[in-house]
Order: C-alpha cells, then sequence, then structure tokens
C-alpha cells in the first residue's frame, strides 16, 4: 500500500467505527471493553481523543501546546455526536496536502504524517473491533481495510508488541484468515 491511500483507508475504518458506536445500547456504556481497564464508553473516549489530537498535530502543534484540552470525558450526552465532531476533521487533515510528508511532533517522537497516519488507522480499526466485540455487534471488517491494515503492522509487530499498547500476541493455526492472523498479532481473540 501507498502512503497515497492511507488517508483513504484512514477514512474508511472511521465510517466503520461509527457504524459501531451507533450500534451502542445505552444500556452497554459501562460494560467492560475487550481492552484492559477500559469500558466501552472509555475505550469511545479514546477514539474520540485519538481523533481531536489529529488536526493540531498535523498542522504542527506539539503536546504541549495542545495541552490539557483533550483530557478527561469527551464524550458528553451525545457519544455518536461526539465522535461524529471528532472523525471529520481527523480525516480532512490527513487528507490536506502536504500532510503525510510533514514531521508530526507525537508521544513517540517526530514522525512523517504517513506513520502517523498509519498509526491512527491502525488505532481506529482495532479499537472500533474492540468497541464491536465487547458490545456484541458484527465484528468481521472490511477485508481491504485489514489487508491494508495488515502492510501498516506487519513490518511494525516487534515494535507494536513491544509497546504494550495492544497486548501480547495470541497464537492462530497457519491457515487462519487475515482478519484472525491481524488481531491475534495485536492480542486479540476472535
Amino acid at each position: 500500500m501507498s502512503d497515497a491511500n492511507l488517508p483513504d483507508v484512514h477514512a474508511r475504518a472511521l465510517e466503520v467505527a461509527r457504524a459501531t458506536v451507533a450500534g451502542i445500547g445505552p444500556d452497554q456504556w459501562a460494560l467492560p471493553s475487550t481492552c484492559a481497564g477500559w469500558d466501552v464508553r472509555a475505550l469511545t473516549n479514546h477514539l474520540v481523543g485519538g481523533n481531536l489530537w489529529v488536526p493540531p498535530l498535523v498542522e504542527g502543534q506539539t503536546i504541549d501546546e495542545v495541552g490539557s484540552r483533550l483530557d478527561g470525558d469527551l464524550l458528553g450526552a451525545n457519544p455518536l455526536r461526539a465522535y461524529d465532531v471528532s472523525a471529520t476533521p481527523a480525516a480532512e487533515a490527513f487528507q490536506a496536502s502536504g500532510a503525510l510528508d510533514r514531521m508530526v511532533a507525537v508521544s513517540y517522537g517526530p514522525v512523517p504524517g504517513s506513520v502517523y497516519c498509519g498509526h491512527r488507522f491502525l488505532d481506529v480499526l482495532i479499537h472500533g473491533w474492540d468497541l464491536a466485540e465487547s458490545t456484541g455487534q458484527d465484528t468481521n471488517l472490511p477485508a481491504d481495510l485489514v489487508e491494508a491494515c495488515w502492510e501498516v503492522v506487519a513490518p511494525q509487530r516487534e515494535i507494536l508488541e513491544g509497546s504494550g499498547m495492544f497486548g501480547t500476541e495470541v497464537s492462530v493455526p497457519a491457515d487462519a484468515d487475515r482478519q484472525s492472523q491481524l488481531l491475534a498479532v495485536l492480542g486479540r481473540h476472535e
């Protein structure tokens, strides 16, 4: 996959995750999520927060300049609306001219926008799956997005596992489908 495709797959992952957020029932926000220590609401808040960080960082702000304004509960009384308000600007930021080439000051160092976009794509797609799994929704991800995410993950497997952010790799049969392989690398059981 070329870097040029990253904003498109990121935007599509945002749409897939949105459908899952829209499907969360009013009585499901306090359910435990597949991510240890987070309930469904906290995981959704993490997605919204990640989305909200994209525009200022891609535009050149530092983490210190953004400060604490994106801390705490970002969902308010309408989590789906909060998701929508966060997703569109995140998608647009990566689609802006030069965004993928610009250096972005993220917590793991300054990286090209393309690297940050790939990581946001991964985060949105996989945490969207986590939300679906946690709330009993359809967990089948679009095959082309799974393949694109695999292309982001495969060269970084050791780094991602060492980061502790996605869990320890799970063993799957050699003939497992790509979604099962992807989820296993990121510490998830189907």
